[in-house]
């Protein structure tokens, strides 16, 4: 079994109002990531993702895009430790 690793990801743009927390489930659920994301009060996004690092690395390369009717500016990821997370949450 891989190593599990994680990551917090901060996501700016025209990332709210576009369905980009229910795409980010969605693409979690497929990447087999667990973790959150959730919407900020400055109109950006914040996620913990955890997992395989190639699965991760996915989930980001997609934070990168968002979905279809995002518009990314910036993303910022740190790294962190993974909590144990069993699901990915929309919060």
């Amino acid at each position: 079994m891989a190593d599990v690793i994680a990551r917090d990801v901060g996501v700016s743009g025209l990332v709210q109002g576009v369905f980009f927390r229910a795409s980010a489930q969605d693409q979690a659920v497929r990447l087999d990531v667990t973790g959150w994301v959730s919407n900020e009060p400055d109109g950006s996004v914040r996620a913990h993702i955890e997992g395989p690092a190639r699965n991760v690395a996915a989930m980001l390369d997609w934070f990168g895009r968002g979905p279809r009717r995002a518009e990314v500016r910036s993303v910022e990821v740190t790294e962190t430790e993974p909590t144990g997370a069993g699901t990915f949450e929309v919060v």
